[in-house]
């Protein structure tokens, strides 16, 4: 559900706050967000760093640069009135979570290119705060939130714009209904890609592990959304599926990642509900479990672990070895246990 009309005079306050709170001390900034987190994410364990979670998966070639800036996220629609999508394939990663109704929503996230237009962009949830945290500062251009929600967005480390925040940045579309139509211009929001350094996502990129079992296809099922990926050996990528209709984009690019993790997690209630009573689901993405990793036309076993909201996601071998995915595009899917 996208709440843009109800929230905007809401969350002008909250962003004018926002604006001021930049300047307190990042002491101060971490311990409001840590806070809120606990609160609502009944996250556990210290919130820092460690010396794993420094290690955020960058390839050889990275290590030792510091990010040049934020990665932008943003908050994709993938109700089947906002298909096709648009900029979808030019995401370094895709992460799937299911919404209401079992449906589901993308979170694409850009660091190393902007594509020119993104959308249709829709509203935040819960879930993101916990994601985004292994990031530095990032920013989430989203359409609207619960407004009861707002307030966690407002404390939480990230750049949040929404089209009050930045009118220039955001369009409505005429080829879709509203609420599907909203599009937004990354160069509007941030000036140029920050680059893989940005992407502290815990990943790690190079040669397949021996092993693994040959796949042809693969889906992923939501109470109310379907994901197939179909391994292409021309391409050397999984071409997507959604609902049983091929994913394109508007500029006729079909969505094909290189890696899809197939990633059992914990799902749960939230505090908090959709206009028409619906729960909205928890997507827990700290703690460990079990994983699916896909990659070159095969399936590989592994284990999962983000020990903290700061680090990334550690993927593992059943033996104990690093994971590697192949270079190109991620898609995290989260599926419940």
């Amino acid at each position: 559900m996208d709440e843009t009309t109800t929230v905007r005079r809401t969350h002008r306050a909250h962003g004018a706050r926002r604006t001021r709170r930049r300047g307190t001390t990042g002491a101060l900034l971490a311990a409001l967000t840590t806070a809120a987190l606990l609160a609502g994410c009944t996250v556990t364990g210290p919130d820092g760093d460690d010396e794993r979670g420094r290690d955020d998966g960058r390839r050889d070639d990275q290590v030792g640069t510091a990010p040049v800036g934020p990665v932008l996220a943003v908050k994709v629609d993938n109700a089947s009135a906002a298909r096709p999508q648009t900029g979808l394939d030019a995401a370094d990663i895709v992460y799937a979570e299911q919404v209401e109704g079992g449906l589901s929503r993308l979170m694409a996230v850009y660091a190393t290119t902007f594509p020119e237009t993104v959308g249709p962009v829709r509203s935040a949830r819960e879930s993101d705060l916990e994601l985004l945290r292994q990031f530095d500062e990032p920013t989430l251009a989203f359409s609207g939130a619960q407004s009861k929600l707002l307030p966690l967005i407002d404390r939480a480390p990230v750049h949040a714009k929404t089209p009050e925040d930045a009118q220039d940045a955001y369009f409505r579309g005429d080829e879709k209904p509203a609420p599907h139509n909203l599009y937004l211009r990354p160069n509007k929001l941030i000036d140029s890609p920050p680059g893989a350094d940005a992407l502290t996502t815990g990943f790690r990129y190079g040669p397949a592990p021996a092993g693994g079992t040959p796949e042809d296809s693969r889906t992923v099922r939501y109470p109310a959304a379907r994901f197939t990926f179909t391994w292409s050996d021309d391409s050397r990528r999984w071409l997507l599926s959604m609902d049983g209709a091929e994913t394109i984009t508007t500029d006729d690019s079909r969505v094909a990642p290189a890696t899809v993790v197939i990633q059992h997690v914990t799902i749960r209630e939230s505090r908090f509900q959709d206009f028409l009573g619906n729960n909205t689901p928890y997507t827990q993405t700290v703690g460990s479990g079990r994983a699916e990793v896909l990659r070159d036309g095969r399936v590989f076993e592994a284990n999962w672990e983000r020990g903290t909201p700061t680090q990334g996601t550690t993927f593992t071998t059943p033996d104990g070895e690093r994971m590697n995915f192949a270079e190109g595009q991620v898609w995290v899917m989260y599926r419940a246990r």
